[in-house]
């Protein structure tokens, strides 16, 4: 990823961040990723980790419409997706999409109750909405409206062991190609 694509990605989420009365914690880490595919506005994210503790985390994330995070799993982390502006969609999996069949049946909570879906069903979270994923649920997500603010409250997080994406060739960080002044450093990046 371009540094400057970083800057103009940090720019845009703490501007939305700003007009939705979003107070970010003194010095908070940031975490910007196309994930290394090269095509940050189709599939990127912005986040921010709010709370890092050994037994539970919090982050903010932002997007923008259509902007892709791919389908991935966890092994250990449970977490809450909070839709907090916007128009939040996901895409859901009761397994590994290659070794499930679309339309499979399970059940995961949203909003705190339990609810019916099918494996490849696309779920629309509005506002103040929340999923519950376990270990294991494939999940991929995106913005319905132009900018999308969404939450997660997770169970101990760890970025670098505990992402299992379809896409072979994702990488949780990128490289980062110097073309101009950073703003902001990565939680990938050594202090």
């Amino acid at each position: 990823m371009k540094r400057s694509e970083i800057n103009r990605a940090y720019r845009q989420a703490k501007a939305c961040f700003e007009k939705n009365n979003w107070q970010l914690p003194p010095e908070p880490r940031w975490d910007i990723s196309d994930f290394g595919l090269g095509k940050f506005d189709q599939t990127g994210l912005v986040l921010i980790n709010l709370a890092e503790e050994p037994e539970y985390c919090e982050k903010l994330m932002y997007c923008r419409q259509h902007q892709v995070t791919p389908l991935h799993t966890h092994a250990k982390k449970k977490e809450d997706i909070i839709c907090r502006q916007g128009r939040l969609a996901m895409e859901l999996w009761a397994g590994h999409p290659k070794k499930t069949t679309k339309g499979t049946p399970f059940s995961l909570k949203r909003n705190g109750k339990e609810f019916a879906v099918r494996s490849g069903d696309v779920a629309v979270l509005e506002a103040g909405e929340r999923m519950t994923l376990t270990p294991g649920i494939y999940h991929a997500f995106w913005g319905e409206s132009a900018e999308c603010v969404i939450g997660e409250v997770s169970t101990a997080n760890d970025d670098v062991n505990d992402n299992y994406f379809v896409n072979s060739e994702i990488g949780r960080y990128p490289g980062i190609e110097e073309d101009e002044h950073p703003l902001v450093r990565l939680v990938s990046e050594s202090a």
